[in-house]
C-alpha cells in the first residue's frame, strides 16, 4: 500500500517478537495536530501508522522498532506490550472531542493494512485488539463505533457470537476469572467488564455483568478450547 513517510523519533529496541496488532483513534481535532504530535520528541508517544479520515496511510514507525503507543497495559501474559505489538492510530476526535462515526475510506485503508500487517507477522485475530483492551482503565479508544465486524469479516478480528448463546449463570466473580483468563487485565473490575462490552457488545457498555455479556464470553472461551480461535 502507498504511504507517506513521516517519521517519529519516538522508538527504540524490541524485546519481544510481533504477536499483537493494536487499534487506537487519535482523540485529537484533526489529523495534523494528531501527526505533529506523535513526531514531536517532547510527546513521548508515537505510533507505526496513522490512517486519516480520507484513507491516507501515514508510517511513522517502522515495523521492526518498538513504538510507544501502548503505554502501561497487559494483554494475555504480556506487560510490554509495545514490544510485542504494531500500534495503528486511526484519526478520530474520540469521545474528548466529538466522537464520530470512521469513515468509509478510512475503515478501508485500515482493513487493508491490517491485512497486510498480519500476513508479515502472523498475528491470531485474537490477539487484534483495541488500545482498551489492554489498558481498561485508561482507554477508550479505538471505541464502541470502530467497525470490528468489517475486521472480523475478513478474518482479521474476532467476530462477535450471535448463535446459539446461553448464559451460564456465573457468578460476577466467576465472569471475572473468566475474563482474565481470556486475557484482560481485571485489576479495575468494572472497567474490564466496559472494554469487553465496547469490544463485543458496542450497543450497550453499561459495565454490567448481565447474562447477554456472560454469554457473549462463554461463547467466545468455547470456541478457544475447541481451537476454532487461538
Amino acid at each position: 500500500m502507498e504511504t507517506i513517510w513521516t517519521p517519529s523519533p519516538n522508538f527504540d529496541q524490541r524485546k519481544l517478537p510481533v504477536t499483537i496488532l493494536v487499534m487506537h483513534y487519535t482523540g485529537m481535532k484533526d489529523a495534523a495536530s494528531a501527526i505533529n504530535w506523535l513526531a514531536n520528541p517532547d510527546a513521548k508517544v508515537s505510533a507505526h501508522y496513522v490512517v486519516t479520515e480520507d484513507g491516507q496511510i501515514v508510517q511513522m514507525v517502522n515495523e521492526e522498532n518498538r513504538a510507544w503507543h501502548a503505554g502501561r497495559g497487559y494483554w494475555r501474559g504480556i506487560e510490554d506490550v509495545n514490544s510485542a505489538s504494531i500500534g495503528i492510530e486511526i484519526v478520530n476526535p474520540g469521545h474528548e472531542w466529538g466522537y464520530v462515526p470512521f469513515p468509509e475510506e478510512q475503515m478501508d485503508s485500515v482493513t487493508r493494512l491490517a491485512s497486510e500487517i498480519v500476513g508479515r507477522h502472523n498475528i491470531a485475530k485474537s490477539n487484534i485488539i483495541g488500545h482498551s483492551d489492554l489498558a481498561p482503565a485508561r482507554k477508550q479508544d479505538p471505541g464502541e463505533l470502530f467497525d470490528w465486524g468489517r475486521l472480523a469479516r475478513h478474518g482479521l478480528a474476532l467476530e462477535r457470537p450471535t448463535k446459539n448463546l446461553f448464559d451460564p449463570i456465573w457468578t460476577d466473580g466467576g465472569f471475572m476469572l473468566a475474563l482474565e483468563r481470556f486475557g484482560y487485565d481485571i485489576t479495575a473490575k468494572k472497567d474490564a467488564v466496559v472494554a469487553f462490552q465496547r469490544r463485543f457488545r458496542q450497543e450497550n457498555i453499561d459495565g454490567i455483568i448481565d447474562g447477554e455479556t456472560r454469554a457473549i464470553l462463554l461463547s467466545l472461551m468455547l470456541d478457544r478450547e475447541r481451537g476454532i480461535t487461538k
